[in-house]
């Protein structure tokens, strides 16, 4: 009996020490399992598991801080745009300084008329307002007339200005004067030889003449005219040669840019031919304009009641003088027929010899 229960009891205890065993060789396995390194190429489940999420951590990161950029920089935009927008509500732009035009002239089709005279629309007033305008000079100017148009009886009817103040005396001196006349059978030429003499390039042109050009005295002569238009093509090809142009087709014809002095005594036909030369701003090229101006009737193609008439020459005078020219000389010649538009008006000469500068001309 006792010999048994010792037996159990050495069994028991034998069992309790395999399984204390068993257990502590379980656990040694287990942790020493869970601490070897994997091998190299083959990651483990957990590394990989850990790496997803690594990543997936990284990528959520990245992508609230772009949307917090994003935010930012809208919020930004906002605030600037609002931010310029007071100030362009409390600081408006300056009306002293307005944008830059372009220098390019715009293509005109007519003039501007002036307001009447008076609310009366009378020839009368309209009259009064012309001749008081074109016999009253606006700038005082030392003229050229020349000792030879007293000899020859002219009284100084045609007149340059010589002013220092203007280009012409300079342009005289360094010998690139030149002068455009334009007339039709002109005996009276001595403003051009007095030109001619100081040094200038004088080109009279005649419709009446025999040959296309002609030097002659120290000038040139032309059979050739200027007009308010270009001639019919199909007239040309008839004629083979063209005695009326524009002035703008002329100088591009002789290849000249400017003219010093500009000449012209067109019987009737200066008013349309001044409308063509400030309407095509062909006048920026003239340094001087000396025109003949004829009173007595209308013009050509110039229409209209007797006031209208007087009103258009009256716009035409306003134009030149918004173009820089100044009135410097006035000449009435007295043996000529008091008619104005056919009618004697304030005792008016039917003739006027007017001269004016370009203030503002450097060539």
């Amino acid at each position: 009996m006792g010999r048994e229960r010792l037996t159990w009891g050495l069994l028991l205890r034998v069992g309790v020490l395999l399984t204390g065993l068993c257990v502590c060789v379980h656990v040694y396995l287990e942790t020493g399992w869970r601490g070897t390194p994997a091998p190299l190429g083959r990651p483990t489940q957990d590394s990989q598991n850990w790496g997803q999420q690594s990543r997936t951590k990284a990528e959520a990161e990245e992508q609230e801080r772009s949307i917090k950029r994003r935010i930012s920089y809208v919020l930004t935009l906002k605030k600037d745009s609002q931010t310029k927008k007071e100030e362009d509500k409390e600081e408006p732009s300056p009306a002293c300084c307005p944008p830059l035009r372009s220098h390019r002239k715009t293509p005109r089709w007519h003039i501007d008329l002036e307001p009447w005279a008076a609310v009366s629309h009378s020839l009368e007033d309209e009259a009064k307002r012309f001749l008081n305008y074109i016999t009253t000079p606006q700038v005082s100017c030392a003229s050229l007339t020349g000792d030879e148009a007293a000899q020859e009886g002219t009284k100084g009817a045609w007149a340059a200005c010589l002013d220092p103040k203007y280009s012409l005396s300079h342009r005289i001196q360094s010998k690139h004067c030149r002068v455009y006349s334009f007339g039709l059978g002109v005996d009276d030429r001595t403003l051009e030889r007095s030109l001619s003499r100081a040094g200038c390039e004088v080109h009279c042109f005649d419709p009446s003449l025999k040959q296309p050009h002609l030097q002659k005295a120290d000038m040139w002569l032309h059979r050739l005219s200027i007009d308010w238009r270009d001639p019919n093509p199909a007239f040309v090809a008839q004629r083979q040669y063209a005695i009326t142009k524009k002035l703008a087709t002329i100088l591009n014809d002789f290849g000249h840019r400017q003219v010093d002095v500009l000449k012209a005594d067109m019987e009737s036909a200066e008013w349309k031919i001044l409308e063509n030369l400030l309407l095509e701003g062909v006048l920026d090229s003239v340094g001087q304009l000396l025109l003949e101006l004829h009173l007595h009737w209308a013009g050509f193609e110039v229409g209209g009641d007797d006031p209208s008439v007087v009103r258009y020459w009256f716009s035409l005078l306003k134009e030149l003088e918004r173009a820089n020219f100044r009135l410097f000389h006035v000449h009435s010649d007295p043996a000529k027929p008091h008619l104005f538009l056919h009618k004697n008006v304030l005792n008016a000469s039917s003739v006027y010899t007017l001269s004016w500068v370009n203030t503002e001309w450097k060539p």
